[in-house]
């Protein structure tokens, strides 16, 4: 008969005790002391790696920099943490006096799926653009100045310690002529280009080269440009990520990627080509097929002018476009989107478009001021801030179509606004051209205003001299850049053709007063968006393209050239940028990607 075993009560011990609990916690101690040393070792290996540049080849073809596998494109270092966005109060923009709609607009009219409508629109589903760090789950620059405040054409951070251009790739554009003999090259005005980080998943979906679908990382550039085709490239090489989509028609804009990461994108032309009259596409990424087209030659327009320079935007939750178009109509389209990533598609099939349409004061009277939006629109909440070719800065409530209010812009506004919350109170920072003969036939003033976006009504205005010639007008025809970080006390501001007919300035104003904090002549205009980049510490630095050929790299605190290039070609384009490297075109042809160092 075998033994039984039983097992005793184990006596309370409060020595044992103690001294196993010390044990316990010296081992957590090591261990998370391992961690750190071995965290902050790798950390120090990644940032002394040295990366020679790679210097342009003198034939002007495209630069492979070996340094930088197109298999592994980095992400870009963090952004400086902002200080977490409050709760924000509902947006109920309203008229003053001065602001109010019987002064600037004659009547607005509303269309629903071709049908007019008559009494209160609402629309079917609300739609809301919260702060622009919402706006898009796809890491990039996925429309013009990123987001829907069009406050940044950069994304993360740039390691910068040399304060100088590096290492560059160059790659080559076409030309495209219109039926009337017009002659498109290169990119141009607003011509920025397009960069997303796309996800490994989205990737093998995509007629991408074998390549860059099995990178494990993978930042590309989107470019639509005035050849009529569209590019692709990797960030840090230019080697082509798959072959160039010819849609045949120029775009002299900025298309649009969807910022729910889908493979889409929307992009509008901007001249008429041997093709047809000029219109919107929406594209697959997946295998280029046009999956929607409209705008051209829409009978519902009042001005029969189907240009679209203006780049959109998505709202991600209510899968809706929202389209200004130069024929002073606004579209807003319930895309009904449908994306499958594990079978490979992706569709749309519009089950609901809105138009509205307007006539202005100044249109009716005269015939010139015309109809037409080809700025990008600002959206806040519910409201869209967007100025005309007519001088009228339109605030419209898009859940009902209706105007908030409308403020006095005087001419031809080309420039996208800014939206800035300031004290949890949101401002609009706005500009305007000069259209030879409808102010002046000589030289006109052309105003920087800051706006309260509740009113309509102005803050501050400045005003700068300026001359135009027949088509090639001065003001401001480049985008206002608001500072962020170091420099969030200033705004940057570029005029073309002052003190000179060929001259410009790009100046920085306070944001509270509108002085001038300082100014950098130019002896040749910029048409060209300063793009701002800032480092680790938050420091600014500007980036500023001019007709004449040069690429800048300022100081944004105080304005000091720390660095120029000359590309060679007529900028009009802005650049963009994705951690080091930016990424603009020019109209002589050629497209560049540069390292900041």
């Amino acid at each position: 008969m075998g033994t039984r075993q039983t097992r005793g009560r184990r006596r309370y011990n409060p020595d044992h005790v103690q001294k196993v609990l010390q044990t316990v916690l010296m081992v957590l101690l090591v261990v998370a002391l391992c961690i750190i040393v071995g965290r902050n070792v790798a950390l120090n290996r990644a940032d002394t790696q040295p990366v020679e540049p790679t210097p342009p080849p003198a034939d002007g073809g495209t630069v492979v920099n070996t340094d930088a596998p197109a298999s592994d494109s980095p992400a870009p270092d963090t952004t400086p943490e902002p200080t977490p966005s409050p709760t924000p109060e509902p947006f109920a923009p309203h008229s003053v006096d001065s602001t109010a709609e019987a002064n600037f607009l004659q009547s607005t009219d509303i269309m629903v799926d071709g049908e007019m409508f008559e009494g209160e629109y609402e629309d079917d589903t609300g739609i809301y653009f919260g702060y622009p760090e919402e706006y898009s789950s796809l890491p990039g620059v996925i429309t013009f100045r990123g987001n829907n405040f069009r406050d940044s054409a950069s994304y993360g951070t740039a390691n910068i310690t040399q304060k100088k251009f590096g290492g560059s790739w160059t790659a080559g554009t076409g030309s495209l002529t219109a039926p009337n003999g017009t002659f498109w090259s290169g990119n141009g005005w607003t011509g920025q280009p397009l960069i997303a980080e796309w996800p490994k998943e989205t990737r093998q979906i995509m007629n991408m080269y074998d390549w860059a679908k099995e990178a494990e990382t993978l930042v590309e550039v989107v470019y639509p440009s005035m050849d009529g085709y569209i590019y692709f490239y990797e960030l840090q090489t230019g080697k082509a990520t798959r072959d160039a989509l010819n849609l045949g028609y120029t775009f002299k804009g900025t298309g649009t990627l969807d910022p729910r990461g889908y493979p889409l994108l929307c992009v509008g032309s901007g001249y008429d080509s041997y093709k047809g009259t000029s219109h919107v596409f929406v594209v697959s990424l997946i295998d280029f097929s046009v999956l929607y087209e409209f705008g051209a030659n829409d009978g519902f327009a009042h001005r029969a002018w189907s240009m679209y320079d203006s780049a959109p935007l998505i709202d991600a939750d209510t899968d809706k476009l929202i389209y200004c178009g130069e024929n002073g109509v606004i579209y807003i389209i319930t895309l009904g989107t449908e994306y499958d990533e594990e079978a490979g598609t992706i569709s749309v099939n519009p089950t609901r478009a809105a138009k509205w349409r307007y006539m202005s004061n100044r249109f009716a009277s005269t015939g010139q001021f015309w109809l037409g939006f080809e700025a990008s629109p600002v959206i806040w909440q519910s409201h869209m801030i967007v100025p005309d070719n007519g001088g009228n800065l339109i605030c419209l409530d898009l859940n009902t179509l209706t105007v908030d209010w409308v403020q006095d812009t005087l001419d031809d506004t080309n420039c996208t606004p800014v939206l800035e919350i300031e004290d949890g109170h949101p401002y609009i920072y706005a500009s305007t051209s000069y259209h030879l003969g409808w102010r002046s036939w000589m030289t006109a003033d052309v105003p920087v205003w800051k706006i309260d976006a509740e009113t309509g009504e102005i803050v501050w205005q400045v005003s700068y001299s300026c001359y135009s010639v027949e088509e090639l007008s001065g003001g401001t025809q480049g985008s206002i850049a608001v500072g962020k970080h170091n420099v969030s006390d200033l705004v940057y501001v570029p005029i073309a053709r002052t003190p000179s007919a060929s001259g410009g300035k790009l100046v920085a104003l306070d944001k509270e007063t509108g002085e001038e904090v300082w100014v950098m002549e130019t002896q040749v205009y910029s048409w060209s968006t300063p793009t701002l980049v800032y480092d680790q510490n938050g420091d600014g630095y500007i980036l500023y393209c001019t007709t004449g050929y040069y690429l800048y790299l300022l100081d944004a605190r105080t304005g000091e050239i720390l660095d120029s290039r000359n590309l060679g070609g007529l900028f009009e384009a802005s650049p963009a940028v994705y951690g080091n490297w930016l990424v603009v075109g020019h109209r002589n042809g050629s497209i560049y990607g540069i390292e900041l160092t």
